[in-house]
C-alpha cells in the first residue's frame, strides 16, 4: 500500500537528497518509457525545474525579509532613542516636577512617595 503524504509539510533533506539521488538514476535510464506517462523523465524535469525555481524565490523573499527586518529594528531602536532623549530635553527645559513633563506619561517628581524615617528601636 502507498504512503500517504502530508502536503502541507515541507520534505526533510534527506528525503530530497534521495529525490535527487533517483531523478538522477531515472536520467540515466537507457529506454525508460513508464506505461503511466505522468511519470515521463520530461515531465519530472519540469517539476524538478518548478521546485528548484520556488526554492529560489523563497530564498529571496527570506533574505528581503530579513534586511526588512533589520531595517525596522534599527529604526526602531532610533527612535526609541530620541524619544528618552526628548524626555530629558522636557526634563531640563520644564523640571521633572512640570506638567509637561507629566504629559510625557511619566511621573512627576513630587508624586512619589517621600522615604519616612524609622526610629531606632531602644537597646
Amino acid at each position: 500500500m502507498a504512503q500517504t503524504l502530508n502536503t502541507r509539510r515541507r520534505l526533510s533533506k534527506p528525503d530530497l537528497q534521495n529525490d535527487d539521488v533517483r531523478l538522477t538514476g531515472m536520467r540515466n535510464l537507457v529506454g525508460y518509457t513508464p506505461a503511466n506517462h505522468d511519470y515521463d523523465i520530461a515531465k519530472i524535469d519540469a517539476s524538478d525545474a518548478e521546485m528548484k525555481a520556488f526554492q529560489e524565490t523563497e530564498r529571496a523573499a527570506y533574505a528581503a525579509y530579513i534586511a526588512a527586518r533589520d531595517n525596522a529594528t534599527e529604526a526602531e531602536h532610533k527612535r526609541h532613542t530620541l524619544l528618552l532623549g526628548g524626555g530629558e530635553q522636557v526634563a531640563a527645559q520644564y523640571g521633572k516636577n512640570s506638567n509637561e513633563y507629566q504629559s510625557l506619561g511619566l511621573k512627576k517628581k513630587s508624586e512619589y512617595k517621600r522615604p519616612v524615617r524609622r526610629k531606632k528601636p531602644e537597646a
